[in-house]
C-alpha cells in the first residue's frame, strides 16, 4: 500500500472498541452464568480469535452489527474441545485462555501463527505451574503450541518480574478456580480492565497499590459491557494531527482508563495542543472525546513506571518524536521485542529508512527530531502497530511510501486505512 504527504487531517473520527476489553468481554461471559452482550466489540483478527477458541469449547456466542451476546455455562461450564484451539495472532487470547484452561477438568492444546509460535509463555508458564497447572511448550522452546492438563490449582502471591497485564490476568483468570487467596505484584501497575470486569461480574477482587488480590468464585453472572473506543488505535490519529500541518481532529470515545491513558502525558509533554471534553464513565471505565490540534513539539524522555501505559503506542511515539524540536529518549521499554515483532529494530530500521537520525539502545531508542523524513518502502513484518504507524508517518512525509504487508491492520482496525483517507480528504 503507497502513501503521500497530505495537506492536513480534519474532521472527525471514531475508533473501535477497546481490544483488551473485548477480549475480556467474552471470555468472562463464557465463564458466567447466564447471557452476556459486549457492545462496541472490537471484530479484529484477534478478538474473532478469542470467540472461536471458546465457540470450541461449547459456549454459543452470536454476533449482530457491532453487539456480541455470549450465552455463558458457568465457572464449570466449558466442554473439552475437540480439535486444537487456534489464537491466531493474539497474544492476549493465548496467556489469558492459558489461566482458564489451567483450572478445567480436560487437556487442550493451544496454538497460533508463526509470530505467536515465537512468542515467549515462560512468563505465564512459570506462575501458573506454581500454582499446579500442568503446561507443556510441545516445541521445547518455551512458546507455542502448549499443551495444558487441567487440574486443581492452588492460589499463590505472585511477585510478576515485568508489569504485565497479560501474566497479571492469566494468574487471575486461574484464581477463580483455585483454593485459597490469588495475589499479582508486578514492578509498576499494568493495565486494570481484567480487575475491573471481574469486579463487575461478581468476582471478589481488590487492588492494594500494584498488588491484585483475588478470591476464588463461586460463580460469576452474564453483564451488559459497552466496550470504549481503543486509545492504541486513536494514538495514530492524535500523533497524524500533531505531525501534519493544518490538522485539527476530534477523536470521539477513547478510553481513557489511568492505566492506558499514558500517551496524553507523553504528548502533552511534548508540547500538543490536546483537550479531552465530555468525560464519563461506562461499567467501571473511563471514556472521552479528544480534540487535538496540528503542534510544535519538543522532545522529551520517556521511562520508568509510565511505559506499562502505553507500551502499544510506543512505535507511533517514536515516529512523532521526528518532528519534534530536540532529542527523545525511550528506555526501559525492551517489552517492546517480543511483540508481534521486534519493535525496536522494525522502527529504528524503518525510521533511519525515510531519513530520521535514530538511535537504537539496548531497552528503547533516541530520536534526535528536525529532519525532515522522505518516503521508503517499509517491511510491516506483518505487526498491525508497525504497518500503522508508517502509514501515518507516510501521509507527513515527503515523496512517496509503500508498505509491505500493510493488510496486517486488520487484527485490531481493519478500517483504519479508509478512516485516514477520509481524513485526508484524498
Amino acid at each position: 500500500m503507497i502513501f503521500r504527504k497530505c495537506s492536513g487531517l480534519r474532521g472527525q473520527v471514531t475508533v473501535p472498541g477497546d481490544k483488551s476489553i473485548s477480549h475480556r468481554g467474552v471470555m468472562l461471559g463464557s465463564l458466567a452464568k447466564g447471557t452476556t452482550r459486549i457492545h462496541n466489540f472490537l471484530q479484529g483478527a484477534d478478538c474473532l480469535s478469542t470467540i472461536s477458541c471458546f465457540r470450541a469449547m461449547g459456549i454459543p456466542i452470536t454476533i449482530q452489527g457491532s453487539t456480541v451476546q455470549v450465552e455463558g455455562r458457568g465457572l464449570r461450564g466449558l466442554q473439552a474441545p475437540d480439535q486444537v484451539l487456534d489464537c491466531g495472532n493474539s497474544g492476549t487470547t493465548t496467556r489469558l485462555i492459558s489461566g482458564i484452561l489451567a483450572a478445567q477438568e480436560f487437556s487442550s492444546t493451544l496454538t497460533g501463527d508463526p509470530s505467536i509460535r515465537r512468542r515467549p509463555m515462560k512468563r505465564i508458564m512459570t506462575p501458573l505451574s506454581q500454582m499446579g497447572a500442568r503446561i507443556e511448550s510441545l516445541s521445547g522452546n518455551d512458546c507455542a503450541p502448549l499443551k495444558i492438563t487441567g487440574g486443581p490449582l492452588q492460589g499463590i502471591h505472585y511477585q510478576s518480574p515485568v508489569a504485565s497485564a497479560q501474566v497479571k490476568s492469566a494468574i487471575l483468570l486461574a484464581g477463580l478456580y483455585a483454593q485459597g487467596e490469588t495475589r499479582v505484584t508486578e514492578p509498576t501497575l499494568s493495565r486494570n480492565h481484567s480487575e475491573l470486569m471481574m469486579k463487575a461480574f461478581g468476582a471478589d477482587v481488590r487492588t492494594q497499590g500494584t498488588t491484585a488480590i483475588l478470591q476464588p468464585a463461586r460463580e460469576l453472572y452474564g453483564q451488559e459491557i459497552v466496550v470504549p473506543g481503543d486509545i492504541s488505535s486513536a494514538a495514530f490519529f492524535l500523533a497524524a494531527a500533531l505531525m501534519i500541518p493544518g490538522s485539527e481532529l476530534l477523536v470521539r470515545n477513547v478510553g481513557t482508563n489511568p492505566t492506558r491513558d499514558g500517551i496524553l502525558h507523553v504528548l502533552r509533554a511534548m508540547g500538543a495542543d490536546l483537550t479531552v471534553t465530555g468525560e464519563r464513565s461506562q461499567g467501571g471505565e473511563p471514556a472521552g472525546d479528544i480534540l487535538v490540534r496540528s503542534s510544535s513539539l519538543q522532545g522529551t524522555v520517556v521511562e520508568g513506571a509510565i511505559i506499562p501505559t502505553l507500551i502499544d503506542e510506543l512505535p507511533v511515539i517514536a515516529a512523532l518524536a521526528c518532528f519534534a524540536d530536540g532529542q527523545t529518549v525511550i528506555r526501559d521499554a525492551a517489552e517492546l521485542k517480543v511483540k508481534e515483532s521486534n519493535r525496536i529494530q522494525v522502527m529504528v530500521q524503518g525510521l533511519s529508512a525515510m531519513g530520521a537520525d535514530v538511535e537504537e539502545t539496548p531497552d528503547g531508542m533516541v530520536i534526535r527530531g528536525g529532519r525532515p523524513l522522505h518516503g521508503a518502502v517499509i517491511d510491516s513484518h506483518l505487526d498491525h502497530r508497525i504497518a500503522m504507524t508508517f502509514a501515518v508517518a507516510g501521509c507527513a512525509a515527503e515523496g512517496e511510501t509503500r508498505i509491505l504487508g500493510a493488510d496486517c491492520v486488520n487484527i485490531s482496525y481493519p478500517e483504519f486505512y479508509q478512516e485516514l483517507k477520509r481524513l485526508a480528504g484524498n
